[in-house]
């Protein structure tokens, strides 16, 4: 009787830490599209993305040795991934336009229903806003940091990653808006 079981990727650890090319391929095969959705909120283009997928699995493959099992093997990869994302903004950085607190409105905080939105449609929007924003508002909105800590990973004043989350809601409010009507403008999220 032949049995098969699913592997996961905890059971890939160790190969991984052994330096094993299969194991390492069956790793990039079974986390490949999911890592590569993180990457693609943070990047510009999918060609940006597939370098950031690539730069974030040789640095996972590199340092698993340094996995303590603190967490799950798969939250320490996407971490990884974030930070190669972190990586190639700050590379990319000097051609970003910040903007600090201090030069905002204070215009109110109104959001739209997300859910009523294509996953693909609101991936579309994110990856069109500029770099800063872009890095801004995943680090926030979706990856839960605080602005604290995002302005210590981007070398920014906790003021202007307000600033940044700020326009970046904006802009995404008003091309939701063109893109979808005035249906979307009301909702608080």
């Amino acid at each position: 009787m032949n049995i098969s079981r699913k592997v996961t990727v905890d059971d890939l650890l160790e190969g991984c830490r052994r330096g094993e090319r299969r194991t390492q391929e069956l790793l990039y095969k079974l986390l490949g599209s999911k890592m590569m959705g993180i990457c693609m909120r943070y990047a510009k283009d999918r060609f940006e993305a597939e370098d950031m997928l690539q730069v974030g699995f040789v640095k996972v493959f590199q340092k698993v040795k340094e996995f303590r099992g603190e967490g799950s093997f798969e939250g320490w990869i996407r971490r990884i991934m974030i930070n190669s994302a972190i990586e190639v903004y700050r590379k990319n950085q000097r051609m970003i336009n910040v903007v600090d607190i201090d030069e905002v409105y204070d215009a109110p905080q109104s959001m739209f229903d997300m859910n009523k939105l294509e996953a693909k449609d609101l991936l579309n929007l994110i990856q069109h806003l500029s770099s800063g924003y872009r890095v801004v508002f995943n680090l926030y909105a979706i990856e839960g940091y605080s602005h604290k800590e995002i302005a210590e990973q981007l070398g920014i004043t906790e003021g202007a990653s307000k600033s940044q989350l700020s326009r970046a809601r904006a802009i995404l409010k008003e091309k939701i808006v063109k893109m979808e009507g005035d249906k979307h403008a009301n909702y608080v999220g």
